[in-house]
C-alpha cells in the first residue's frame, strides 16, 4: 500500500500536476483576498477593514469544487484507459487498500494546497488591531470544516473516476456530484414545506455541516456526517474494483 501511495504521489509532481493544482489554489484566493477590489469581488481583506479570513472560508469551497476533481479525475480512469488496472488488481493488496492508498495521495495534494494558507492567518493576526484581534475558534474550526469538506469531495471524485476510462468525463461527474452534494439540500429546502423537513433535507448537504463547523464549534454529528459520506464513497468505489472480479 505504501508503494502504491508514494507511486500516486511521484505521478502528481512528476507530470506538474500536484504542482499547477497547489499555484492555482494559491493564485485564485491570494488574488481575490488580496489583490482585487471589493467593487469586483467583495472578498477583499485589507478593504473590508475586519480581523478576518472568513473570505477565505467562504471562496475555498468553490475552488474546491473545481480543483479538486481535476485532482481525482485520473485516479482510476488513467489505469482503466491503459488496462493497468487488471495488472494492479493481481498485486497483493486488497481493493480497499488500493482504494485508500489512491485517496491518501490526492489527500497530500490537498494539505499541500492548504498549508501556505496559514501565512493569511498569520498576516491578518499582525495586522488586526489590536494585534491578535482576530476570531482564533471560528479560523481554526473553518480550516478543519475546509479539510473535512475537501476530503470529501475528493472520496466523491474518486468514486466517479472508477466509473470511465475517460478523465474528462471523470472531471464533469466529479463536479457535478460535488456541486449537489454542496449545494443541491439546500436548493430543495428552500422549497416551501414543513420546517423541520426543509432542516432535515439542509442537513444531509455539506454547506450545512461546514457552515457549523465555520463557527468555531466542532460538534460530532457534523464530524460523523463527513465521516459517514467519505466512507460510503470509498466502499462504494471499492465494490466497483470488487465487481472486476465477478
Amino acid at each position: 500500500m505504501k508503494a502504491l501511495f508514494l507511486k500516486e504521489i511521484k505521478s502528481y509532481f512528476n507530470s506538474l500536476t500536484g504542482f499547477w493544482v497547489i499555484l492555482v489554489f494559491l493564485l485564485i484566493t491570494g488574488l481575490f483576498l488580496w489583490v482585487l477590489p471589493n467593487e469586483a469581488t467583495g472578498t477583499n481583506i485589507l478593504e473590508n477593514g475586519f480581523a478576518s479570513l472568513e473570505s477565505l472560508f467562504s471562496l475555498a469551497p468553490w475552488v474546491f469544487l473545481i480543483l479538486i476533481p481535476a485532482v481525482s479525475m485520473k485516479l482510476f480512469s488513467e489505469e482503466n484507459k491503459a488496462g493497468t488496472i487488471e495488472l494492479l488488481l493481481t498485486k497483493p493488496l486488497t481493493e480497499l487498500q488500493i482504494v485508500l492508498a489512491k485517496y491518501f495521495a490526492g489527500f497530500v495534494i490537498i494539505v499541500l494546497s492548504l498549508l501556505p494558507t496559514l501565512l493569511y492567518y498569520y498576516t491578518v493576526y499582525q495586522l488586526g488591531f489590536p494585534k491578535g484581534n482576530i476570531d482564533v475558534g471560528g479560523t481554526w474550526g473553518s480550516y478543519i470544516g475546509l479539510f473535512f469538506l475537501a476530503s470529501t469531495f475528493l472520496a466523491i471524485g474518486i468514486f466517479t473516476s472508477v466509473l470511465t476510462d475517460n478523465q474528462v468525463v471523470a472531471f464533469i461527474m466529479g463536479l457535478i456530484m460535488c456541486y449537489l452534494f454542496h449545494n443541491g439540500f439546500d436548493y430543495l429546502a428552500s422549497f416551501k414545506m414543513n420546517g423541520s423537513l426543509s432542516l432535515f433535507i439542509s442537513s444531509l448537504g455539506i454547506q450545512y455541516h461546514y457552515y457549523s463547523m465555520s463557527r468555531g464549534v466542532i460538534d460530532t454529528r457534523d464530524v460523523l456526517y463527513f465521516i459517514t459520506v467519505i466512507t460510503i464513497f470509498l466502499l462504494a468505489t471499492r465494490l466497483v474494483l470488487q465487481s472486476r472480479k465477478w
